[in-house]
């Protein structure tokens, strides 16, 4: 496999976000923060202390922000065993792994939460590797999980894509200087997702399936 296929999961390949959303929600109204949804949507994709400092600020009580991820863990844990995969996310990835593509999954979901994840895909045989929230020290907008991707893959960034929904992802995928796919499944703009670096932008995973030969990485 010369080619690596590159996925974010929550909001990409799963219908998830809008789960995030109200589920930080109640964590964060729980802990007496009034977060407005809008503003959580914006930083869904981030990892859990970032996104809490993200919308809380650095002059928050950073000793509670733990207390505020398992909250939030916990409420989203509700759901594990009914997380809705996106049409046609399933047939994507095996198509991929058929046409000789290495996909991986680049996420910030670690441990109980992206085995769920995996469970709602329903595509294992299609996935070379998972480089996960437990496998990097920092998470997207960095690039380190989209470059623990390649590495995984064996293959270099020219000969790569990186699919997701979120500015994070594609701020990740272009400094980790691979061509940035964006989908509008998980409710961010188009805009949003091309001035964040998407190079092509498709509806969701369907639409994607449907329009292959527009994938090709920048090396071809």
């Amino acid at each position: 496999m010369d080619r690596a296929a590159v996925f974010d999961v929550d909001g990409t390949l799963v219908d998830t976000n809008h789960l995030h959303v109200a589920t930080w929600w109640e964590a964060f109204r729980q802990a007496g923060h009034h977060v407005p949804m809008h503003a959580i949507h914006r930083a869904v994709g981030l990892g859990s202390s970032d996104l809490i400092a993200h919308l809380l600020g650095d002059d928050r009580d950073k000793d509670r922000d733990d207390e505020l991820s398992t909250a939030h863990k916990v409420l989203y844990g509700q759901y594990f065993d009914r997380l809705p995969a996106l049409p046609d996310a399933a047939r994507l990835l095996r198509r991929l792994h058929h046409d000789g593509w290495s996909v991986v999954l680049a996420t910030s979901a670690g441990g109980a939460e992206l085995t769920a994840l995996r469970r709602a895909l329903d595509a294992d045989e299609a996935i070379t590797a998972t480089a996960s929230a437990d496998d990097v020290e920092e998470g997207k907008p960095a690039p380190e999980p989209v470059e623990h991707a390649l590495e995984l893959a064996g293959v270099p960034a020219e000969r790569a894509v990186f699919v997701g929904d979120t500015v994070w992802d594609m701020r990740a995928g272009s400094r980790a200087g691979v061509r940035c796919v964006g989908v509008l499944c998980g409710g961010i703009p188009r805009a949003d997702l091309e001035e964040a670096g998407a190079d092509a932008v498709f509806d969701d995973p369907a639409h994607l399936l449907a329009s292959l030969p527009e994938l090709n990485p920048t090396g071809e």
